[in-house]
């Protein structure tokens, strides 16, 4: 009787238990892991929305399995995303007049460093 019990208790979970995303493929789910990964939680301080439960997450990953489903673009789905959000939400933002600096700095720095010991040396 006990191994009924716990026989019936299994069945009733895995039947109750349904995929919260639904997705056409498996390359349609590898493209919606990935852009999870991308994609920062709004919430959260520096997770992205893979790791993030948060229900302003849950529903952003929600929206981003629709817009999949509706065979948007990964492009159009981050152009959503930091158009709501903004140019933040994106691990990667796109180089533009605004992030410039950004995209360079890291650049310039590193020939700052290489001149000061260059010079240093002589």
């Amino acid at each position: 009787m006990r191994y009924l019990f716990i026989f019936l208790a299994f069945l009733s979970i895995n039947s109750s238990s349904d995929n919260l995303y639904y997705f056409e493929d498996e390359i349609d789910e590898t493209r919606f892991n990935n852009l999870i990964k991308d994609i920062r939680c709004p919430k959260c301080t520096s997770g992205s929305l893979s790791s993030s439960n948060a229900p302003i997450s849950e529903d952003l990953k929600i929206k981003i399995a629709e817009m999949i489903n509706e065979n948007k673009t990964d492009q159009e789905i981050k152009d959503y995303v930091s158009s709501r959000f903004g140019q933040d939400s994106l691990y990667e933002p796109e180089l533009n007049k605004n992030t410039y600096i950004l995209w360079y700095s890291p650049f310039a720095f590193l020939l700052l460093a290489l001149l000061f010991f260059f010079f240093r040396r002589q």
